[in-house]
């Protein structure tokens, strides 16, 4: 029995088939362009297989409520083509199957949870730091949704004391996203993080305000793992600072008997979106 997954991003739809042990069988790569011709090009490489169902992380903002119309419809996004354009109806319309969608941090979440990092936890948070932020929650094999189409990465961090840099989200300017994803560290320093990685500096104020958001995370939400994906996560520098600094803001209050096991990174090779939209169909 085989399975379809996509993993729906904003360059890129990685399409791949596989089976309920997270087997993938065959796998593409497509540019994301306008719909029709990014959907047409999915459905050439999936009408090769009699698929059982089709599990779809995507980008967003999404709707997730099933509850409304516009549930699968791409709502406020930078991708100006994409935007109100509805990602679910457009593969229902395409395939007579059961079809899941979630966001693709969801996804993510997912995937670490069934076959990587988290795969001996009952929940654990997906973080991915990369052009933008963003975060997935799995607890029992299910993965949060609410109201909205959760936005981790846009809550607000206390600005360091010295960081005169005003933030680069449209909406918030110094939220999450926009004092700490990759493209605020670029608007900051003028220059692209790969290419700071000698400068301790950068990393230490980087940690300073992913390691505050943990920590909100961490209380609200009490993963049993916290998985740290995306381009900026490359820094391998960041891991022992993010550490100590939850570690410091925690103050003992909660108990984490090892912060190496605790704080990690992901274990699926880039993988991990794509099999997590595999993981929502079985």
């Amino acid at each position: 029995m085989l399975y379809g997954a996509i993993e729906a991003g904003g360059t890129k739809f990685v399409c791949a088939v596989g089976n309920k042990e997270g087997k993938i069988v065959d796998k593409v790569t497509i540019p994301t362009l306008d719909p029709d011709q990014t959907i047409q090009q999915v459905d050439l490489f999936f009408k090769k297989y009699t698929l059982s169902s089709l599990g779809i992380g995507s980008f967003g903002p999404i709707e997730l409520n099933e509850k409304k119309e516009t549930y699968g419809e791409i709502l406020n996004s930078p991708k100006i083509l994409w935007k109100n354009f509805n990602v679910y109806q457009a593969f229902k319309e395409k395939y007579n199957i059961p079809l899941f969608l979630d966001t693709d941090v969801n996804a993510s979440a997912l995937g670490e949870y069934h076959w990587g990092a988290a795969k001996d936890s009952e929940s654990c948070l997906y973080i991915t730091v990369g052009t933008g932020i963003g975060a997935g929650y799995v607890k029992n094999g299910v993965t949060l949704k609410g109201m909205t189409h959760p936005e981790m990465g846009h809550i607000y961090v206390p600005r360091y004391s010295q960081d005169t840099f005003e933030g680069c989200c449209p909406y918030h300017k110094g939220c999450l996203e926009g004092l700490a994803s990759g493209t605020a560290i670029a608007a900051r320093y003028g220059i692209k993080g790969n290419e700071l990685k000698d400068k301790h500096e950068v990393w230490e104020l980087e940690a300073h305000y992913l390691a505050q958001a943990i920590v909100n995370y961490l209380l609200i939400l009490s993963p049993e793992k916290i998985i740290l994906g995306g381009g900026v996560m490359k820094q391998d520098i960041l891991f022992p600072l993010i550490r100590k600094e939850v570690s410091k803001l925690l103050q003992n209050y909660i108990t984490i008997e090892s912060m190496d096991e605790y704080i990690v990174q992901p274990q699926l090779n880039d993988q991990q979106g794509i099999l997590g939209a595999l993981a929502l169909c079985v």
